[in-house]
């Protein structure tokens, strides 16, 4: 199996499958590494022995219409895990505000297959949502804010995060048409920012993803 010193285009995981066995399968979308050397990548079973160009532009095809973006003004260690949340709920983007480097080790690679737009300031994040006419979704439990589970999600919309501790700031709040809070029963006044993403985000997907 390949490993990830030798070859950085492939990530390691417990489970994977091996050469292809057999007559070699045709498509520009197979890597012919892959098929030799076999897959042990995180990714579904649909794009076994695809290349990562093909994973992404399939998933060109099926992303949702929502957006995620996170507030990165102190290296918060929950950025990899809500942009690998964003990745498995097929966000169409991923914004990061403020500090252009974060830590993708929380990401498990997915970051190679979503697309990550950076903005230096919360203005610019605003500048670029109102250009193309998304609305802003602040997600924290802040006064005026209305709780998730009564709240409709516009279809196409961004959903804003904050660091882990401090929450967002004022300009971003600012920034939101609405701001919208995950109901809580226990003594916490806060859940962890990753964890309150991947909620958000699977709110979205109830509201606007048909199962039938």
């Amino acid at each position: 199996m390949p490993d990830a010193a030798s070859n950085p285009s492939v990530e390691l995981t417990t489970n994977g499958v091996g050469p292809w066995q057999g007559d070699r399968p045709t498509g520009d979308h197979y890597d012919p590494e892959l098929l030799e050397r076999g897959d042990s990548r995180n990714v579904i079973d649909r794009y076994r022995y695809w290349s990562m160009a093909a994973i992404v532009a399939d998933l060109d095809e099926h992303r949702h219409a929502f957006h995620v973006a996170i507030e990165n003004w102190q290296h918060d260690m929950n950025i990899g895990s809500i942009v690998r949340s964003a990745n498995a709920f097929g966000a169409d983007t991923v914004h990061v505000i403020g500090r252009k480097r974060w830590n993708r080790r929380g990401a498990m690679v997915t970051d190679r297959y979503q697309h990550i737009q950076h903005h230096d300031t919360v203005a610019d994040f605003t500048a670029w949502a109102r250009a193309d006419a998304v609305p802003i979704i602040a997600i924290d439990n802040v006064p005026g804010s209305v709780i998730i589970e009564t709240f409709a999600f516009p279809e196409r919309c961004v959903l804003l995060f904050g660091q882990e501790g401090p929450g967002l700031s004022h300009e971003a709040i600012a920034s939101a048409e609405s701001i919208v809070e995950i109901s809580q029963f226990g003594s916490t006044r806060s859940m962890n920012a990753s964890a309150a993403a991947a909620v958000a985000m699977h709110a979205w997907v109830l509201q606007h993803v048909s199962f039938g």
